[in-house]
């Protein structure tokens, strides 16, 4: 399993992907699962992945050969818009599953795939995708400003709670590193090093991009920081004063 998360904020991206990959107790490895192409003033591409390792590698290793779209062959590198980078890497995921799909399923195994696409190219603006196992999409927008794949239920609480379209990047990050932290506690097939990508609007440069460890020292005082303003906050709850009443005298 993985967790991978994006924001799409007014003043830019914030990406944010695990990296372990979990075949068994006996069998965890660590992937990469966030791939990066920028040309420098011209476009900035990440692609994060979840699903099958397998599935995820051949499609991106079709986006990096070239894939027919309309009458062109295209990658990442040459298509002309973030929307047309969407359907490619939908068509990619096609292909995939058009070669592998039948053989997966004689072996009884799903076709198990969802990718974030964020980024922005030439004058158009930022923008990100999810795209799902057929292919098709959906974009984040101001009013559902994240989008996220994997093991995703114990990461978002505090993104619905606290995010907003113009949330500032740095606090972007601190609510991301506190999403992952909340998967991490409660899912074991999620794990470090964790893959952070900031990229500021209009720049057409990667702002930051950080592999995040157990010795990183910022991130192991968000998560106790973080669980210390957790217990200090309940323990600051007043009592329901139905409880009081329901135990009666004494």
């Amino acid at each position: 399993m993985t967790y991978c998360v994006g924001l799409h904020l007014r003043d830019g991206l914030v990406l944010l992907s695990d990296t372990r990959t979990n075949a068994g107790v006996d069998n965890i490895s660590i992937f990469g699962k966030m791939q990066v192409e920028e040309i420098a003033g011209d476009r900035v591409l990440a692609v994060l992945s979840a699903g099958n390792l397998a599935i995820t590698q051949a499609v991106w290793n079709r986006l990096q050969e070239g894939v027919s779209l309309g009458n062109e062959v295209l990658t990442l590198r040459t298509v002309t818009s973030m929307f047309r980078a969407a359907q490619l890497v939908g068509q990619a995921v096609r292909e995939v599953f058009a070669a592998d799909g039948p053989t997966l399923k004689a072996q009884g195994v799903g076709f198990d795939i969802s990718l974030l696409l964020g980024g922005q190219i030439a004058s158009g603006p930022p923008r990100l995708f999810l795209v799902y196992a057929a292919g098709n999409f959906i974009e984040a927008t101001a009013d559902t400003p994240f989008l996220q794949i994997g093991e995703h239920k114990y990461g978002k609480p505090i993104l619905d709670r606290a995010l907003e379209h113009g949330t500032s990047l740095e606090d972007g990050v601190k609510l991301v590193l506190v999403s992952m932290d909340s998967t991490l506690r409660s899912n074991l097939t999620v794990g470090l090093p964790i893959d952070l990508l900031v990229y500021r609007a209009d720049t057409l440069s990667v702002g930051l991009r950080r592999r995040i460890t157990e010795e990183d020292a910022y991130f192991r005082g968000v998560r106790e920081r973080w669980s210390a303003a957790l217990r200090e906050a309940y323990l600051r709850l007043p009592p329901p004063d139905w409880l009081a009443e329901a135990s009666g005298p004494g």
